[in-house]
């Protein structure tokens, strides 16, 4: 069994199809490596192995045709999702002790679609901060290096994978948080377009900012469940039809970018001269495959303003009776953007979102030129885990929690579909990853070349690997 934790999603699915082993060994492994592992990263805080095992007994009395694509493959939550008879807290106090009865959509899709869950992986409190840190359960710490951050709020899903504690996972992305923690946990995360996967509805139905999305060791395996994530739900009025596209064909067989743009800082944020030459140096390898790859980024000139307004509103909507009614169980940073959105103004808001439609026409257009962009996923290599967040980055020091994260969400400003990927190394022998963006509803092409890339700088399957103490 441990032999099967090496190996990547794709084969264990061929294997759970040919009937060569079943969800309840994968289950045993998966069970087993959590029990060697997980108390050095704290990436998976709540496990549900009973439950999924019901579940593979309900899914195995199916004709192996009708188990779906994933098969039984188990998968963990993000704990900002409710799993039904499963302990889902939001990484919150106030919900320290919420089992729910229903499934958000997502996890109702997924187990429709043959996953099968068996934790729930860590994260901040409501997502809010790019460290994995809340009072419920502490600290995720960074397989590279215990004494970093897996960054977040994906971090549990990102840690869990690099361990081999999960061969695929679920994550969501606002400000990043699939693109974060695949960067500093050397994994693979992708943002797609907004409504591409169906979401349950707690707050504002129309909301764009905040997405569910992929994580995987590999991009084939990350469009292996992105296939089976995508499509529409009547209970979400923005989700999309799935398409007459399967996007693991596309990443292993699709149309190759002709010619893209490379951004060490796409204008608007200060980047760690070390990593932003580790992604130059691997935005460039796509040379070698004769793409064109010049310098150039969208014009991103009201992104902090566009996207700080726009989040601060999202936290007032979803957030505001749990300020009113709990304000003491609340963490400072929430606080501070639930309380920005209750003072805004309708001045201020038609300016952000007037603001995003100028962002979003000058990137479609910039896209009619270049297939693609390339740009440090995120500014810095993975920072000590006692940071509550980056607060300077070569000389510039940041005024919030959320500014120095202007690289990922500029394109969350203007609904591009991003993806992360190991680009190489620190001196420290720590991950950098090197983000890929595109058109919005262009995940197709992004993973075509996302496998491209990854191909041609040749790092090979650089996960799962056994927690690495700190120095």
């Amino acid at each position: 069994m441990a032999d099967l934790i090496s190996l990547n999603a794709r084969e264990i699915v061929r294997r759970l199809r040919n009937q060569d082993i079943t969800p309840f060994d994968c289950l045993d492994a998966l069970e087993t490596r959590i029990g060697e592992v997980d108390k050095a990263v704290n990436a998976l805080p709540t496990l549900c192995f009973e439950r999924a095992r019901d579940h593979a007994k309900a899914l195995m009395q199916k004709p192996v045709s009708e188990r779906g694509p994933l098969a039984g493959l188990p998968i963990p939550i993000k704990d900002l999702n409710d799993v039904a008879g499963v302990r889902s807290t939001q990484g919150s106090p106030i919900f320290a002790h919420h089992v729910p009865k229903v499934s958000d959509i997502l996890v109702e899709n997924l187990e429709a679609q043959g996953g099968v869950v068996y934790a729930m992986s860590n994260t901040p409190e409501f997502g809010a901060g790019a460290n994995t840190f809340n009072e419920v359960f502490g600290r995720t710490l960074n397989p590279w290096n215990l004494s970093r951050s897996a960054a977040g709020s994906s971090g549990g899903a990102a840690a869990s994978l690099a361990t081999g504690m999960a061969w695929l996972a679920h994550g969501s992305d606002m400000g990043g948080s699939l693109r974060n923690p695949a960067s500093f946990c050397g994994v693979v995360g992708m943002r797609p377009s907004p409504g591409r996967v169906a979401m349950s509805v707690y707050g504002k139905i129309d909301g764009t900012l905040g997405v569910e999305g992929p994580m995987a060791r590999n991009v084939e395996d990350l469009a292996l469940l992105f296939d089976a994530m995508v499509g529409a739900h009547p209970a979400d009025p923005l989700s999309l039809p799935r398409e007459d596209v399967s996007y693991l064909a596309a990443a292993q067989s699709g149309p190759q970018p002709k010619r893209v743009a490379f951004s060490r800082d796409l204008g608007i944020t200060p980047v760690d001269p070390e990593v932003a030459d580790i992604v130059e140096r691997a935005a460039h390898k796509l040379a070698d495959a004769g793409v064109i790859v010049e310098a150039a980024h969208p014009d991103f000139r009201e992104a902090h303003e566009c996207f700080q307004v726009l989040r601060a509103l999202s936290f007032a909507t979803g957030l505001k009776t749990l300020y009113e009614n709990h304000r003491d169980k609340l963490k400072p940073d929430v606080i501070w953007n639930i309380e920005k959105g209750l003072k805004l103004t309708g001045t201020e808001i038609a300016r952000a979102e007037m603001q995003r439609g100028l962002m979003f026409a000058r990137a479609r257009e910039f896209f009619t030129r270049y297939d693609l962009i390339l740009c440090p996923a995120t500014i810095v290599a993975p920072f000590p885990v006692e940071q509550r967040y980056v607060a300077e980055c070569d000389g510039h020091k940041f005024s919030n929690y959320v500014e120095w994260l202007a690289i990922v969400y500029a394109f969350t400003n203007v609904a591009s579909p991003a993806i992360s990927i190991p680009a190489g190394f620190t001196r420290e022998n720590l991950p950098v990853g090197i983000q890929i963006a595109g058109p919005c509803r262009g995940e197709a092409r992004l993973l075509a070349a996302a496998k491209l890339l990854e191909d041609v700088l040749g790092l090979g399957p650089i996960t799962p690997i056994d927690p690495r103490p700190g120095k």
